[in-house]
């Protein structure tokens, strides 16, 4: 089974703090990790791989620095590591990202299984999986925690607010996993170090044949972001806790109406 896992080198978005600007977030000195959701993706990945044979590549767009998060990727199980990285491809937003993914796929060659995380870390729209799919011209399932194989048959489960849903697709197929499908392992000092010699592909835009230039990079992009900020600090909620519930209760209620909301 040839599988394609794309992966995100993110900041942590614990050290981000806002840019004096007040239209941007200030990531200097910000520590990049992978993309939590994605080691998730990766570690459902090596599994599939480890049950039924094949290969593990990863595929990652972004600056040379994305390197570490692929190593990373690597010391885990990854086979193979791949870098897209060209000038052209800054401020590509979910679609420009997508239509970058699906034409770098595409000159790696055919993949049975292409495994994402649900979201990112730092933007969270969850949008990158499924339009990948789609300009991939393939099926996908979203919000997985379970992955089966059988013979040309994958069987999913998808986590739904009603409770899961088990679906079956053909191969090839694009699914995007959370936090449930797994605990992703840790690499060994040995795995570690033979990653630090990995080599990391590096693919541009001239390597891409399937690439539209005009759908890549800021201007390429349908989405335009305005302004970057952190949400308001919230003040501590009051907490209540007398002597007996009775009390309780009571300040509770004279809390209230001095609010005049009772």
């Amino acid at each position: 089974m040839e599988i394609l896992v794309c992966v995100k080198q993110v900041p942590d978005t614990a050290e981000l703090k806002a840019d004096p600007s007040g239209t941007s977030l200030n990531k200097d000195g910000v520590p990049n990790i992978v993309n939590p959701f994605d080691k998730n993706a990766l570690e459902a990945a090596v599994q599939l791989k480890e049950a039924h044979g094949g290969r593990v590549t990863v595929l990652s767009l972004g600056p040379d620095q994305a390197k570490a998060a692929l190593k990373e990727c690597v010391s885990v199980g990854a086979d193979e590591a791949v870098l897209v990285n060209d000038p052209a491809f800054a401020g590509s937003d979910a679609y420009a990202t997508a239509h970058i993914l699906a034409a770098a796929a595409g000159a790696l060659g055919a993949f049975d299984l292409v495994i994402c995380g649900k979201q990112t870390l730092d933007g969270s729209g969850g949008q990158v999986g499924p339009e990948l799919a789609e300009q991939l011209g393939i099926p996908h399932v979203t919000s997985v925690s379970k992955i089966e194989a059988a013979g040309e048959t994958l069987r999913v489960h998808r986590e739904t607010d009603e409770g899961d849903e088990v679906l079956e697709t053909g191969f090839p197929a694009l699914v995007t996993v959370g936090k449930s499908i797994n605990e992703p392992r840790f690499p060994s000092i040995k795995s570690k170090m033979a990653a630090n010699k990995a080599v990391i592909r590096v693919l541009t835009g001239a390597d891409l044949p399937g690439l539209d230039q005009t759908k890549v990079g800021a201007a390429g992009s349908p989405v335009k972001i305005l302004k970057e900020y952190l949400p308001a600090k919230r003040q501590a909620g009051l907490k209540i806790k007398e002597a007996t519930n009775q009390d309780s209760a009571l300040k509770l209620v004279d809390h209230l109406v001095q609010a005049k909301l009772i």
